[in-house]
């Protein structure tokens, strides 16, 4: 047998690291509950340039409807202040030396149903990514046998691997998608 020009395995991690990427930033929608992964896609600007969040800033859950963002910096506390009201998350952080205290304030059955489509329009998006991946796998097999790398017989199972991967990688999808679609419209 030849050589395999495509890796299914490195295939795999692409379509995982598509998945990842889904993961971080359902993460970042808000369900009427705390979480700190809330803040992280926030930029603040600082030192003459645009930082995360999380390089400025530490942050907290002390209870179930509340952020604590501890502030390194006494001079950076209005710019974290000015980037989380800024960030079209609906929040309204209160300022307390170094640390801002952030409620976070329940969800109208009208936002829940808003958050829902973001969540799927990700899910969609992430979809075709994979779909992507998987066309580049498909494409890189079919020259492979043109050059006469790889018998028609190579070419037909490694195929069946890369839609098995991508199949294995959808229902993934759509498992994280209803989970975060549950954790949305749970009251």
């Amino acid at each position: 047998m030849s050589t395999d020009p495509t890796d299914i395995a490195d295939l795999k991690r692409r379509m995982q690291g598509a998945i990842g990427v889904l993961k971080q930033d359902l993460g970042g929608l808000r369900t009427g509950r705390a979480s700190a992964s809330l803040l992280e896609p926030i930029q603040v600007d600082a030192y003459g340039s645009h930082m995360p969040l999380n390089q400025v800033a530490s942050v907290n859950v002390p209870e179930p409807r509340m952020l604590s963002v501890q502030v390194w910096d006494r001079g950076m506390v209005a710019a974290v202040e000015k980037a989380i009201r800024d960030s079209n998350l609906g929040l309204n952080p209160q300022t307390e030396g170094q640390v801002l205290r952030v409620r976070i304030p329940e969800l109208t059955q009208e936002r829940r149903q808003e958050l829902v489509k973001v969540a799927h329009k990700y899910a969609e998006a992430t979809r075709v990514s994979v779909r992507h991946v998987r066309r580049d796998g498909l494409d890189a097999l079919k020259k492979a046998e043109k050059d006469g790398l790889m018998s028609s017989d190579d070419l037909d199972r490694l195929a069946d691997q890369v839609q098995k991967a991508t199949d294995q990688s959808i229902t993934e999808i759509d498992q994280v998608l209803s989970a975060k679609e549950k954790e949305i419209l749970a009251i």
